[in-house]
């Protein structure tokens, strides 16, 4: 009867610190703020972002206090940072299993594009472009791979990698749109020509986003107003995102507490 009682209690105990951790990991990655603070330490005035967050919720909340920090049990945290990359892949998971089930059996386009992070490492990101039931335009991002070269093959080893165990079907692949490196539309062994070959349906369109980018570039360099006038304009759409964001979240919890 002790034994029984004392691992029913532990389970629960378990569950109250397993889910305050992934409600702290759940509105990181919904702000898309760092979890890793440069000093962590108990003596730390900011422990960084995680830490701080799960903190904030046990002073709130008695029963989380009861099971967090330091009246968790030593080996049961779950503060480490191999458990906070656990519970964030545990949440790719979930997203890409939500962005498959809207995605069904539709016709759909792959955008792509590699670049080289801080950490000096290629890595290539994917998004998803299909219609819904309505009408409706959806892109989802799907991910961020990294590669170990920007060759046409790599990148299409690591697509190949990336579709099978997500449940897609290159036979419903409609389009393709990259940037115009030649790596990308080479019309020969080009990653565009690769994946005609495969599907040659998948029509390619020259990215908008890139060929705009170019253009801005240009101007930018021959006139200084026009220089100003996109500096300004960033700066503004930065802080419009940030507010947006914060009106969407209030508006969320709202009808949640409703």
């Amino acid at each position: 009867m002790a034994v029984s009682k004392h691992s029913d209690q532990a389970r629960k105990t378990y569950c109250t610190c397993l889910n305050a951790s992934i409600k702290c990991t759940k509105f990181l990655l919904r702000q898309c703020l760092a979890f890793r603070g440069h000093d962590e330490s108990v003596i730390s005035s900011n422990m960084g972002n995680y830490l701080e967050l799960l903190q904030f919720l046990a002073d709130n909340d008695d029963k989380v206090k009861e099971v967090v920090m330091e009246n968790a049990p030593g080996n049961l945290k779950l503060l480490a940072p191999c458990i906070q990359k656990e519970i964030v892949n545990s949440c790719a998971l979930e997203t890409l299993d939500a962005v498959m089930d809207g995605l069904k059996d539709r016709f759909f386009s792959i955008l792509v594009d590699e670049a080289r992070g801080v950490s000096v490492k290629e890595q290539m990101a994917m998004v998803l472009r299909y219609v819904d039931d309505k009408g409706h335009v959806i892109e989802r991002f799907m991910g961020i791979q990294h590669v170990t070269d920007t060759t046409s093959s790599s990148l299409k080893d690591v697509i190949d990698t990336f579709v099978s165990p997500n449940g897609l079907n290159l036979s419903k692949l409609r389009g393709q749109g990259y940037d115009g490196a030649s790596n990308m539309i080479g019309e020969l062994n080009g990653f565009k020509t690769k994946i005609l070959r495969e599907q040659p349906c998948a029509y390619y369109v020259y990215c908008f986003a890139h060929q705009l980018q170019l253009a801005l570039v240009a101007v930018a360099k021959k006139n200084r107003y026009c220089l100003f006038f996109l500096q300004r304009l960033i700066v503004w759409l930065i802080m419009l995102e940030h507010l947006v964001s914060g009106v969407i979240y209030l508006e969320d919890n709202s009808k949640k507490s409703l």
